[in-house]
């Protein structure tokens, strides 16, 4: 009897072996989003005043990581005011927002319209929200009133008023 305890012991002991590492990984809580919303809308204010409204068809917090952020992995928009409330807009496939660097990141058919007629698209892109500069290395287009210019890699500030294309070619109005 003893014996077919041990055999048994043993049989289950190396059967498991192998699968320990997926139970903690399927059990590790820092993968567990803080809070889950499905056909989300959230509204930004600052004293009162509108600055955005985010939304998507789902969004997960991970505000418990030890580096936090939200993800919407199914696509976000985005609807920012500036000042006189004019609205701007931009919209991609997937976004992640890195809590504790200001960073964003916005990934898939990302297109940034602004309320003056600017329209940035390229597969991904970055915003450095404590420097407001926005960049990607990747494939971009960029159209407005002064500029149609097609390459890869800007970046730029929130105002369009700082531009920097790495490899571009295009048509471009010069202010003497």
């Amino acid at each position: 009897m003893m014996n077919i305890v041990t055999v048994c012991a043993v049989t289950m002991f190396f059967s498991c072996r192998g699968d320990i590492s997926e139970v903690q990984e399927i059990n590790r809580i820092d993968k567990i989003p803080n809070g889950v919303a499905e056909n989300f809308r959230l509204k930004y204010t600052d004293s009162t005043h509108l600055k955005a409204v985010v939304s998507g068809p789902l969004y997960k917090d991970f505000g418990n990581q030890s580096f936090p952020y939200q993800e919407f992995p199914e696509g976000v928009y985005v609807e920012y005011y500036g000042d006189n409330d004019q609205v701007s807009t931009i919209q991609a496939d997937y976004g992640i927002v890195y809590s504790g660097t200001d960073l964003i990141d916005l990934q898939g058919n990302v297109v940034i319209k602004t309320h003056d007629g600017k329209i940035l698209r390229a597969p991904q892109l970055y915003w450095d929200q404590t420097n407001d500069w926005i960049f990607t290395e990747e494939r971009f287009t960029f159209e407005s009133d002064e500029y149609d210019i097609e390459g890869v890699g800007i970046d730029f500030n929130k105002e369009y008023t700082q531009l920097r294309f790495r490899q571009g070619k295009g048509d471009a109005v010069i202010e003497e």
